[in-house]
């Protein structure tokens, strides 16, 4: 068992949180989502061209790296994290080219030793297994892949057969924060997919609520809300960029009425 496949064995459908590395105080930022009752963490790294990202994850990315936040940086704040909960799961998300400029094969070593779970890669897709894929499951690392509503399913079992972890479902078509998904066709997208893989499902994009969590929840293994808990951050900051006394309150209270809407649907559909 790793870290994410005891996330995911839970007894409800897991949720999947997302904040930017270096958008504010990513220590407290991290400690709050798992007090809020965050399962799994993603950790975005900052990146000047985030083309699958809309304008919250971006001007957030803008923010962290003009507070100096690196790649480096990013795993030196996994590790303190680390010392502190062994057990919460961290999956870096960005783009190919801050882990190529690092070093593939020394990001690896780092990632791993830092206490990172997994990777999500957006702009790296299965014919390019062999840059990162393939090397971080060697490495000990899940490769998480996402799918998306216009990967059929001629294409599904290419996107599908290096991934690890989980599959992350993008329930719309188009950049982060950009529109609601229909979420009738969130239960038969998920079991299509699982047709193709035994892995769990989460389902990303458009979460904002504990009510729009909910009726994602009630038809995937998990509920992915990023923009919304980026936005809260983004809100609680001073004029310069800073943390301030808000900022934790905001994030935890979030999440926590993001996970009460996840829990309910298990217990509904129990």
């Amino acid at each position: 068992m790793t870290r994410i496949s005891t996330a995911f064995s839970k007894s409800h459908p897991s949720l999947v949180a997302f904040i930017t590395a270096g958008d504010g105080d990513t220590t407290a930022n991290l400690d709050a989502l798992v007090a809020g009752g965050a399962d799994v963490i993603e950790l975005g790294m900052p990146f000047t061209d985030p083309m699958a990202d809309g304008p919250a994850i971006q001007a957030a990315g803008v923010r962290a790296l003009a507070a100096g936040m690196s790649l480096k940086k990013t795993l030196a704040t996994v590790a303190e994290f680390r010392k502190s909960d062994d057990a919460t799961p961290i999956i870096l998300m960005g783009y190919y080219n801050p882990i190529y400029i690092y070093g593939v094969d020394q990001f690896l070593v780092d990632a791993k030793a830092a206490g990172v779970d997994g990777l999500i890669v957006v702009d790296l897709p299965p014919e390019e297994d062999s840059e990162l894929c393939k090397p971080a499951l060697v490495a000990g690392l899940n490769f998480i892949r996402l799918a998306t509503p216009t990967t059929d399913d001629k294409r599904l079992p290419k996107v599908l057969q290096n991934t690890s972890g989980f599959v992350y479902y993008v329930s719309v078509t188009g950049i982060t924060g950009s529109a609601i998904p229909d979420y009738s066709k969130v239960t038969g997208a998920v079991a299509r997919i699982k047709k193709h893989t035994s892995l769990p499902v989460a389902v990303g994009f458009g979460v904002k609520s504990a009510e729009t969590a909910e009726q994602i929840a009630s038809g995937a293994d998990g509920v992915v809300v990023g923009t919304a808990l980026v936005e809260a951050v983004r809100t609680s900051l001073d004029k310069d960029g800073k943390a301030t006394a808000k900022t934790v309150d905001a994030v935890t209270a979030l999440v926590q009425d993001i996970a009460a809407g996840v829990r309910r649907a298990r217990k509904q559909a129990a």
